[in-house]
């Protein structure tokens, strides 16, 4: 995928200095998700992951919120949806989650205003979260009857078990500060200095090996939660022997050993 990037209707693509910047471009809805907007973020983060030359990517959006959840038009439509309907609806909500989730590179969302619903599974499919401290956050489904199925996998694992028993069953809005404590959220910014401190995050991921951060991300999803058996830890001695065995393992340590700066960083290839 060149720099150019495809057009979009409901989302912008920008690609410079292999960082991807994915920004939400429906302010006048909150940025709320339909059936467009899933697509087009299905398609995009696939995109995006099989692209080798791309290091990190940052979701973003335009206007006051980040994310507010389904669409009210989009919601009006399912009403009248069979069950087989609305489960080939939320069948494509869960695929866009996963591939976000799933994306090889690191993905960090700029949270630069109230995520809801539907916009908390869309950060915490994300590898690190930076917000304004102004933010709101609600899982608000059970206000409608309703129930945060699709994104509950992702938001249990990333905001707990005991605060998602409490925030599914109240709907309650909590802040920025108690997304923080409680794990939702890694770094509380002012609105003025967020892009100060994802431009500091992506300085840190782009000094890494390239395959390194990859495996390093799918690393923490398949270990987290799992039993120390046996298998785990021959499949962890077996990343570990691939990986000292690559060019880019080889290039590290010898870079490393001999002081130098290691072949991936643009100041060694002047």
């Amino acid at each position: 995928m060149n720099s150019a990037a495809a057009t979009f209707e409901t989302i912008a693509l920008s690609i410079e200095a292999g960082i991807a910047r994915v920004t939400l471009k429906r302010p006048e809805v909150r940025n709320a998700f339909n059936e467009a907007v899933i697509a087009e973020l299905t398609t995009v983060f696939a995109q995006l992951g099989d692209d080798d030359s791309v290091r990190a990517i940052v979701l973003a959006a335009e206007g006051k919120a980040f994310c507010a959840g389904a669409d009210l038009n989009w919601m009006k439509s399912m009403a009248s949806y069979s069950w087989e309907e609305n489960k080939a609806d939320a069948g494509r909500l869960a695929q866009m989650l996963w591939t976000i989730y799933r994306c090889p590179q690191p993905v960090i969302a700029r949270v630069q205003g109230d995520a809801y619903a539907g916009g908390v599974g869309l950060l915490a499919v994300c590898d690190i979260v930076v917000a304004v401290d102004t933010a709101g956050f609600c899982l608000s489904e059970a206000k409608l009857g309703l129930l945060p199925a699709t994104i509950a996998p992702y938001v249990v694992r990333a905001l707990g078990e005991q605060a998602s028993r409490r925030y599914f069953v109240t709907a309650e809005r909590f802040s920025a500060q108690e997304a923080h404590r409680l794990g939702l959220v890694h770094e509380l910014t002012s609105a003025d200095s967020i892009d100060e401190k994802i431009a500091t995050l992506l300085g840190a991921i782009s000094a890494n090996g390239p395959a390194a951060v990859r495996a390093c991300k799918r690393l923490v999803q398949d270990v987290a939660h799992q039993a120390i058996t046996a298998e785990l830890r021959d499949d962890t001695a077996r990343r570990i022997a691939d990986i000292r065995a690559s060019d880019e393992g080889r290039e590290g340590v010898q870079s490393f050993l001999g002081k130098r700066a290691p072949n991936w960083l643009p100041s060694s290839k002047d």
